[in-house]
């Protein structure tokens, strides 16, 4: 009696493709990255890195699933790679842009990435992730939108602006390059930009950024820390915002008067024009530095302007908390929570709403300290278990398809656990179980600094925050219920900051200080995932168009057979098999469901 119904069944299963496929856009961009030395955001002559002669670099504007393609062309005088920074690259760490998966593009010559945005909605940012290229610029925007059918667990906006903000210096960042490799007294950052223009009310700016807003409406800020050292405050002069979502996960709608985003991390908030027609200032104000009033370069400040405003922004800037006040900032931290009831985003693994009952497979005890390597003489490098990263020649993704990592890194090296015992450069890469949920303890050692940490190809959940020493009792003190997930978390000096994650992305990924200076010197390792299924849908192959570079040049080295003793197999050493495009798989599982349904009539 039940055959009648799976002829309609069957219909909605290809409706639900089709539905699926008709959604999903492929988007093509084409970007010349070059120097330009007109652009002067704070009036000194400089290299900053414009893409298609814009500053900030323009924006990637795409729903969840959609497929981007970005031709980069380098007119730099240097080799140059991007990152997707909170774009997870679901089975594709070829396109994660960063000195362990990509060989680098090299001036004059052009490269293009292809990624799917795969079950992400939310705000995040792009960047140059080598050569402290990104202290010239050369970082934008992207918003990862909703599908049609998947509703906003608040009002739709009247407009969307995003705000890039972040510290920068007033010199070549050629140079600060240099002092960084050779002296410890290198200075900090000298200014807070907004959306690359210089603080309102501030002479030497060449101009600052204007919100134009229209009283009585809501808009969506979406709001990225794009600099390179210092955390900051954001606030908007009389004007509560309300934090809605951050790297891709929906939170608990907060009011909040002000909001602290660490390097490397963004934010939407809300924020109504509810107040008398007037301008009013939008601040960010570094975090660990006392500035001085309205006029300090390292105070960003643009203007809420309202369309039929006559008064300027005046008085006294709106007071943050203290930037010392790390029990305000700790606070603010534990309160964002994960919005459970929301319909997406959702983090991988689909489906894990919480991590309350998760088995603990392994667990990272991971700490950032500063070193000098093999008591040196030479200037101190960051590290991590007293392991100062050191980049090899050949990306390390390429040397794990082509021979399986022989001669490129050894896997598991270096402890993850403890701190080496002599502080040591090296390739430190790490292995992960696979579909084992992981503990990192990140623990800061650096006293006068909020570190930043990120992992590329997945989101955290950060179960805790604390200061002093993690112990194994401060398990008790974790979140389990609701822990929100995002893609970078701060540790706080001399804290800590605990995070689970689950491992079922298979490939190469980066693990970072997303703080510029400790990442050239040293403060990073990868993460190796590898999954022993041989499908070769469970990652994808090295992209047609794959560079070569270090230890392998053309033409293209066969994948080795076997692996080498130091090394676990790769799942991408495998036969290089064409990647089926999803859609595909899906019409012909479906297909096959409706075949067996029909037969079923019979």
């Amino acid at each position: 009696m039940a055959a009648p119904f799976l002829i309609p069944q069957c219909a909605i299963l290809v409706l639900a493709i089709s539905v699926i496929r008709s959604t999903s856009s492929d988007i093509f961009l084409d970007w010349k990255v070059s120097f330009d030395f007109n652009v002067k955001p704070v009036s000194t002559d400089q290299p900053v890195i414009t893409i298609n002669g814009m500053f900030p670099g323009p924006l990637i504007n795409a729903s969840t699933n959609d497929i981007v393609h970005v031709n980069v062309f380098n007119s730099l005088d240097e080799p140059l790679l991007f990152t997707w920074n909170g774009i997870e690259q679901r089975l594709n760490s070829w396109q994660d842009g960063v000195s362990g998966t990509n060989c680098p593009i090299q001036p004059t010559t052009n490269w293009t990435y292809v990624f799917e945005i795969k079950d992400q909605i939310g705000t995040f940012s792009y960047f140059p992730s080598i050569n402290f290229l990104k202290a010239a610029g050369g970082f934008g925007p992207i918003r990862v939108n909703n599908l049609p059918f998947i509703s906003l667990p608040f009002p739709k906006p009247e407009a969307e602006f995003d705000l890039l903000i972040g510290d920068w210096y007033n010199t070549s960042y050629k140079d600060i390059r240099s002092n960084l490799n050779t002296s410890d007294d290198v200075m900090n950052p000298n200014w807070m930009l907004i959306n690359g223009k210089g603080p309102y009310l501030n002479t030497l700016s060449k101009s600052y950024e204007t919100l134009n807003v229209t009283q009585g409406k809501t808009y969506l800020l979406r709001i990225s820390n794009v600099g390179t050292y210092w955390s900051f405050n954001f606030r908007i002069q009389n004007h509560e915002i309300v934090l809605v979502e951050t790297e891709g996960s929906y939170v608990n709608q907060l009011k909040l008067e002000s909001l602290d985003v660490h390097v490397g991390q963004s934010y939407s908030v809300l924020v109504t024009a509810n107040q008398d027609s007037a301008d009013y200032y939008v601040v960010a104000s570094p975090k660990m530095l006392r500035t001085a009033t309205n006029s300090s370069s390292l105070t960003g400040v643009a203007v809420l302007h309202y369309d039929n405003s006559t008064t300027q922004a005046n008085g006294s800037l709106p007071k943050g908390p203290d930037p010392f006040d790390l029990e305000f900032s700790i606070h603010q931290a534990k309160s964002i929570r994960w919005n459970l009831s929301a319909g997406a985003a959702r983090p991988n693994p689909q489906g894990t709403f919480n991590v309350t009952n998760v088995t603990i497979s392994e667990t990272f005890i991971l700490e950032a300290s500063m070193a000098r390597i093999n008591d040196s003489s030479s200037s101190s490098r960051y590290a991590v278990n007293n392991v100062s990263y050191l980049t090899p020649d050949t990306p390390l993704k390429l040397a794990d398809f082509l021979v399986n990592g022989s001669g490129v890194y050894e896997l598991d090296a270096f402890p993850i656990n403890t701190s080496n015992k002599n502080a040591v450069s090296g390739v430190f890469v790490a292995s992960a179980i696979y579909k084992g949920w992981t503990e990192i303890v990140i623990k800061n050692s650096l006293l006068h600094t909020i570190d930043s940490w990120h992992l590329d190809g997945y989101s955290f959940f950060l179960v805790g925050v604390g200061e002093g020493k993690w112990r194994s009792e401060s398990r008790s003190s974790y979140n389990l219920y609701d822990p929100v997930a995002r893609s970078t978390v701060q540790a706080y000096p001399g804290g800590w900051s605990a995070v689970y994650i689950y491992p079922d992305n298979p490939g190469m990924w980066n693990l970072r200080s997303q703080k510029l200076k400790n990442w050239f010197l040293g403060e990073e390792l990868y993460v190796r995932v590898y999954d022993p299924d041989s499908n070769p849908t469970k990652e994808k192959p090295p992209p047609e168009n794959l560079l070569l570079c270090g230890k392998f040049q053309p033409p293209f080295p066969s994948p080795s057979p076997s692996p080498s003793p130091s090394v676990s197999p790769s799942p991408s050493s495998k036969a290089n098999t064409l990647h089926t495009p999803r859609y595909h798989i899906a019409i012909i599982i479906t297909t096959a469901i409706c075949f067996i349904c029909i037969g079923g009539l019979h």
